[in-house]
């Protein structure tokens, strides 16, 4: 299978960021695994939430950030890459002047029934 990202729709997450699925088994026919872009606004934060049973790494495309990932907060820049645990708290905020850009690569696939949303920012 082969995608092209200026063919694929952006669409908004239960986190409230925006996201590419460029490889994905519900669209492309892959099994095990999903790849997305990522796209959080200047001044934007997602919204604080866990997956129970998916792990994420992003790897950050462009811009700055403030990752929260449980108990830790860190701040992440273009190049760094993040590993999130499955039922692992996290979001990231996006204090740059750009756009945040990273891809989000998912085992097993993202799904929006996997994504709980938890009660309270940590930022």
């Amino acid at each position: 299978m082969h995608t092209h990202r200026e063919q694929i729709e952006a669409y908004i997450t239960k986190d409230g960021s925006s996201i590419r699925e460029l490889m994905h088994p519900e669209l492309h026919g892959n099994s095990n695994q999903s790849l997305a872009e990522a796209t959080v606004p200047p001044g934007v934060v997602t919204a604080l939430h866990q997956h129970m049973h998916t792990e994420e790494l992003y790897y950050i495309l462009q811009g700055t950030g403030e990752m929260t990932l449980g108990e830790r907060s860190f701040s992440v820049t273009s190049g760094d890459t993040i590993y999130i645990p499955p039922n692992t708290p996290h979001q990231i905020f996006n204090p740059d002047q750009i756009d945040l850009i990273f891809l989000c690569a998912c085992c097993p696939p993202y799904t929006h029934n996997d994504t709980k949303l938890l009660e309270q920012s940590l930022l």
